[in-house]
């Protein structure tokens, strides 16, 4: 078995946790490779990981990895996308800060929940994500113009809000006038859309929402639409140029800019494990009030 192992920030819960994933790892023979930056982010700060020298080092992944480790919270897993794009590698995410809807092993889990992947007691989520491209074209979107939560539109370097002109399937919707929208995949509708009002939608509807942020009109109200809707914006503002936002990367547009968006043709797979769901996270983060500062 062949396993990627991706993280970006480190912590005391870091250290805990990838300790115990290595040492599992290495009782159980398991291949393992680590990202680059994060192998150099770990050999600064534990001590300890001269005890795993046999483990290798990736730059890019391939279709020969069974899984990735994401080692954080769910902006970890949302850049782990861009490694995993479209071939196919399952993602498990191990959380080592506030509870999370896409991080959700803890660290006393960890063996469990490993030795429950190599004994295939799991199930595969498939998530959708947008795509997006522009006219004209944007070299800083192209390469990947991909996100798994969501594709915001926001103003930039102003205290003025932005008018957004959006397009469904062609027909004209309406022309937003507030601080940005955000389209949010059903993964993302617990991420940004939420607090900006928007709705929390299960993983595996089959639908996108468009949610206002502090929208000028206080009837704008967050709208779902099919997934199989293509969405064209178009912004126009008191400065020249405004954001966009691919999850958490972010490139500048001239206003005018023509922005469609749309179903991606790949989804990502997610490992979930038999003794946990998305209604459980949903009970204990959003009903309870629950994480890990209590």
């Amino acid at each position: 078995m062949k396993v990627a192992i991706f993280g970006r920030f480190y912590n005391e819960t870091t250290t805990a946790s990838v300790e115990t994933l290595f040492n599992y790892l290495l009782k159980k023979d398991i291949d393992a490779y680590i990202e680059t930056e994060f192998f150099n982010i770990i050999h600064q700060e534990s001590p300890n990981i001269k005890d795993f020298a046999s483990f290798k080092t990736f730059d890019a992944l391939d279709t020969s990895f069974d899984f990735l480790v994401s080692v954080g919270g769910d902006g970890t897993i949302l850049r782990a996308i861009t490694f995993v794009k479209d071939i196919d590698i399952p993602i498990i995410g191990i959380n080592t800060g506030r509870l999370g809807f896409l991080a959700t092993i803890q660290v006393d889990a960890i063996e469990h929940a490993i030795q429950n992947i190599i004994d295939g007691h799991y199930r595969i989520s498939e998530r959708s994500l947008l795509s997006i491209e522009t006219t004209p074209e944007n070299k800083n979107i192209t390469s990947l113009n991909f996100a798994l939560n969501e594709v915001a539109v926001s103003r930039k370097n102003t205290t003025s809000m932005i008018t957004v002109e959006t397009y469904l399937d062609g027909e004209y919707l309406t022309s937003y006038w507030s601080d940005g929208l955000i389209i949010s995949t059903p993964t993302g509708s617990t991420g940004y859309s939420l607090s900006c009002g928007g709705p929390v939608i299960t993983p595996s509807t089959n639908s996108f929402v468009i949610t206002p942020i502090a929208p000028h009109n206080l009837s704008a109200r967050p709208l779902i639409i099919p997934d199989s809707t293509e969405i064209q914006l178009k912004v126009d503002g008191r400065e020249e140029s405004h954001l966009v936002s691919l999850d958490s990367r972010i490139a500048t547009l001239d206003n005018g800019t023509i922005i469609k968006i749309k179903k991606a043709d790949f989804k990502i797979k997610m490992i979930d494990l038999l003794d946990e769901s998305f209604l459980d996270t949903l009970r204990k983060k959003l009903l309870w009030g629950e994480d890990k500062r209590n």
